[in-house]
């Protein structure tokens, strides 16, 4: 049976989901705030501002009024930016109360909120009343909107406490190059989705320093561990952070220039500013808010995040990228487990 899936989020990543659900023959109302862009998506079925050059499903329906697009939708998939997902669910919310209907609330969000700390899941159900939610979804994993849009064999996962729920949400993304996993593990796909974007910029920055292979796979490896150890002390499962949302999205964010995360970091270690990359990325580098929000939640739990620490040192207190590198790699030995 055809499901109606309400998409918030116009941007890459929410357009491609949008238009992957259409062409599994679901209905898809996308929804974007722009008006010249939800023209150009049903007139010319382009996007040229997040995917120049790719060109959507004609069937599917792209509007700017959020009440069209949540209208007898059984699903609605938020794909916004992070600091944008209180106002935009809180819109939804009144919505879906007015029309006293009861969605599946799914989620493509990968940032922590600032300030409270709080991750993408639980902002939406602060917003949006029980009611109207029969279930909270995380769809997170190694996924660029550029290589599914190709139709690159693509895997991720989809976690939920409702384990019925995720595997509805499996059922609606599973096609022949897109295949979804289930998991109960919510915190330790939001914080694996999460934090994996700190580490994609130090990754970048290494490159632009020209650093080679030996220091990008310790980077990672170590910066899993940092993020191993964040999840953990929230209760999340350690093997999560080795499978798709863990060590798979870290691995595809912190080696491509298709993720903005990796070009910031790359544009900082040839010697940009932070200003300066922000003004010419034209979309939001979420790595850059998670890691004020990251280092400030470790000094909370008491956790030893120093890689976390150092991209902090960059980021906000202008320390110059290779001070940091000797930094860290001056720090007094340790054992590796443990």
């Amino acid at each position: 049976m055809t499901t109606k899936i309400a998409v918030l989020g116009a941007g890459s990543w929410g357009s491609v989901l949008a238009n992957l659900l259409t062409e599994n023959g679901q209905t898809v109302a996308l929804w974007s705030h722009k008006a010249s862009q939800v023209e150009e998506m049903n007139q010319h079925h382009t996007n040229q501002a997040y995917m120049p050059g790719f060109e959507y499903q004609h069937n599917l329906m792209v509007t700017d009024d959020m009440a069209e697009a949540i209208k007898d939708a059984s699903v609605v998939l938020f794909v916004v930016p992070t600091k944008a997902i209180r106002e935009v669910s809180a819109q939804a919310a009144k919505l879906l109360i007015a029309n006293h209907q009861k969605v599946t609330i799914v989620h493509a969000i990968k940032g922590l909120e600032q300030e409270t700390y709080k991750r993408v899941s639980e902002m939406l159900t602060e917003e949006i009343p029980s009611a109207n939610r029969d279930a909270v979804v995380v769809l997170s994993g190694p996924s660029h909107a550029e290589d599914v849009a190709k139709k690159d064999i693509t895997l991720i996962t989809a976690a939920s406490l409702n384990e019925d729920a995720a595997r509805k949400v499996q059922k609606l993304f599973m096609n022949s190059y897109f295949r979804v996993y289930t998991n109960t593990d919510v915190i330790g796909a939001e914080f694996g989705a999460a934090l994996k974007n700190i580490i994609a910029i130090g990754a970048g920055a290494l490159h632009g320093l020209g650093y080679g292979d030996n220091a990008k796979a310790a980077l990672m490896t170590r910066g899993l561990a940092e993020i191993s150890r964040l999840g953990q002390s929230f209760g999340a499962n350690p093997l999560t952070f080795i499978g798709l949302s863990g060590v798979g999205d870290l691995i595809v964010t912190a080696t491509s220039s298709n993720s903005r995360n990796w070009r910031a970091g790359n544009e900082l270690g040839q010697g940009k500013s932070l200003q300066e990359v922000i003004d010419t990325m034209g979309m939001v580098i979420e790595g850059v808010a998670t890691t004020k929000a990251a280092h400030e939640l470790a000094i909370k739990r008491h956790v030893d995040m120093p890689i976390t620490d150092a991209i902090y040192d960059v980021l906000y207190n202008g320390a110059e990228v290779r001070s940091v590198i000797t930094g860290l790699m001056q720090r007094e030995g340790r054992a590796e487990i443990g």
